[in-house]
Parts: structure tokens; sequence; C-alpha cells
């Protein structure tokens, strides 16, 4: 005769997971994302929507649910020969690709997202992102137990600016910054009335995208490139950025400081807000005002209204560490690809050609000493 369970043990099976796959994009995302770490609640239903919108793709979303609830949602689009059964998280370089757990999401529901997964991919990227990532770290720690290879590949260093610290120092901004500043402020007014103003929420619309676009147009990035990295041009990322406005969660998210000289779109700051966390994603300006720093003017007001909002980090992505460093900003964790191989001999061919991808990459940037600020 069977023995029965006592209850003591009953309680201590671990919950039931269930794991689906369906096409397109779940409505369960922003259910996650509302639990997610706050630094990863921009990952929502209407960020990906604008991605596929902007970029195209079919997508498929891998869901983790426990006991009813979502706890980890994994859209994916194809990449590559279909043959190759290769595939990768959508979504907008800036500031990070990845995809939305919950916070008490454990390893067990990383592995039942692989286990569903292999059913549907060879190989799933996910990046670039940023190394300790919580859905990075989470399918990296399934691998391990699942059989899947993992390859990384460097793509460049972070950097970091800790107001709270520094400010806690009483070291940020300098009395000596301060003073350069204005003295820029009084030389620019010389050119007309200066207007300083925000954007964000119900604020994003046409005309504020369009002001964003015409500064990017005159502004370097016009001038020395073919324009497709701006990024609210038509050329550039403008649809994405429009599309993901309708979200009036990820539009309460974006947030813009905006410089006007005359009433003429002068200088731009463009953020995203993710609670205590500002990602700030990009920033431009007319030359014909270079000489007196608009940008530079612009940044330091940006985030000393962001004191005022309760940001204490700014996340400066990566690339051009100069002016970072002399703000104050430190290097963060690194950015990197992933490619996931699924076990068996794909993952087999994937160790083999682990050297390879890790060539595809870059090589780090050496550490220089810079001082704070000038």
């Amino acid at each position: 005769m069977t023995r029965p369970m006592p209850l003591d043990e009953f309680t201590r099976l671990p919950p039931a997971l269930a794991a689906d796959c369906v096409d397109g994009l779940a409505g369960g995302i922003d259910q996650v994302a509302a639990h997610a770490a706050p630094t990863h609640r921009f990952l929502r239903y209407g960020w990906y929507d604008a991605a596929l919108r902007a970029y195209g793709g079919a997508a498929r979303t891998l869901t983790v649910a426990r006991e009813g609830e979502t706890v980890a949602a994994l859209p994916f689009v194809a990449k590559g020969p279909g043959w190759l059964g290769l595939a990768e998280v959508p979504g907008c370089y800036w500031p990070f690709r990845s995809f939305p757990v919950r916070g008490d999401a454990d390893v067990a529901a990383g592995k039942a997202l692989l286990d569903r997964l292999r059913r549907e991919v060879r190989a799933l990227r996910i990046g670039p992102v940023y190394d300790g990532d919580p859905g990075l770290e989470l399918l990296k720690e399934a691998a391990k137990a699942r059989g899947w290879a993992v390859l990384d590949r460097f793509v460049a260093d972070s950097y970091a600016l800790d107001m709270a610290a520094l400010r806690a120092e009483g070291t940020w901004p300098r009395n000596s910054t301060l003073r350069k500043n204005r003295f820029h402020e009084k030389h620019l007014g010389e050119h007309g009335a200066l207007d300083w103003d925000f954007v964000s929420g119900a604020g994003w619309d046409a005309a504020a995208f369009a002001a964003l676009g015409a500064i990017e147009e005159k502004s370097w990035i016009a001038a020395r490139t073919d324009g497709s990295d701006a990024k609210f041009t038509a050329t550039g990322h403008g649809a994405f950025w429009r599309r993901a406005a309708g979200d009036p969660v990820l539009a309460e998210m974006m947030w813009a400081a905006m410089l006007r000289v005359d009433g003429v779109p002068a200088a731009f700051s463009f953020d995203l807000n993710a609670g205590s966390l500002k990602y700030a994603i990009a920033n431009s300006y007319d030359p014909r005002f270079a000489r007196h720093s608009p940008g530079k003017l612009l940044y330091y007001r940006n985030l000393l209204r962001g004191i005022e909002d309760g940001i204490t980090q700014v996340d400066w992505g990566a690339g051009d560490s100069g002016y970072k460093r002399v703000i104050g900003a430190s290097k963060g964790p690194a950015i990197r690809d992933w490619l996931f191989v699924r076990p068996g001999l794909p993952a087999l061919a994937g160790k083999m050609l682990r050297s390879i991808w890790r060539r595809s990459g870059h090589h780090p940037v050496p550490e220089t000493t810079e001082p704070a600020e000038d």
C-alpha cells in the first residue's frame, strides 16, 4: 500500500511551472515587466512592438508561468536563413537588448524556458546586454544544468555616474564647473533668448520628435556619417521611438532636456528614466553654438533636475569615455553579445566556433587616468 504523503512534505514541493510558446508578442510581457527589477521595467510589450514595427520581423514569445503568474517572457525573432534555426531577442540597442523576468524568478524558471526553447531554435542571441543582467544570468545558470553551449563576445565597456555618492563626498558638481557653465551660458545668450525645457509623458507629440530630429540633422552625425545611427530622424531610428511613445508607461520613462535659442531647437539630451537610474541614450547640438558648449550646459541642467526627481545614478552606456569621465563617470559592467546553443550537435559545433565568435567582437579599451571634472 502506498504511504500517503505527510502534509509537511507536500508543502515543501516546488511550485509547478508551465512553459508555453505563442505566435506574436504575449500579453503577459507587461505583467512580468511590472515585477522586474526597476532598471528593466521598460522591457514592455510596447518596447518590442516598436522594434518589430521599426526593424521588421515576426515575433514569437516563450513564457513561463508559476501558479498562474507569468515569471518570464522571452520574445524572439528568426535571424538569418531559416535552415540555421537561429533567433534573437528583438528590441532597440539603447540601452540594451534583453527580456523581462520577475524579481523572484529562480533557476527553475530558466530551465523551463530553455527546455521549451530547444524545441523552437538551435541557437538564441541575447544582446548586446550588460554583465549581470537578470535574464541573462538566469539563462546562464540554467544552461549549465541543461547542457547548452554559452558563447560570449565583448562589445564595449559601459560608464556610470554615481551622483549620490559624489554629492555625499561634496565633489559634484564642482564650483569651478558651475562658474564655467555660467560664463558659457552668458555668451550663448548673446545669440538670442535661451529657453530650457523638459519633455516627457504626454509631451511626446510630433513636434517634440521633430525638434530632436532637426537638431540631429544639423549635428556632426549628419555631417560625418550616413545618418543611420541618428536616433530621431526618418533615416535613423525615429520610427522606433515614436512608436514606443505610444505606450503611456514608456512615454513617462522617456525624457528629453531641450535648449532653444530664440525659439529654434539648439541642443537636446535624451534619456530613459528607470526608477532611480537614468539611461543616457543620446545628446546632440547645433554646431553653430559649439564654442559655448551648449551640450555640456544642457546635460548639467538635466542631471541637476534628475537629482530633484530622485535620480541617483546615470548609465552613460558605451563609447566616447572622455567627456563621461570628465563629468565624473567611471567604468561600469561590460556589454557583451551572447549565444545560447542547444544541447547535442549544435552545442558541440558552438563550442568549436567559440573563438571565432569572440574574435568577431571588439577589444577592451585600456583604462586611462583622467580628471573627474574639468
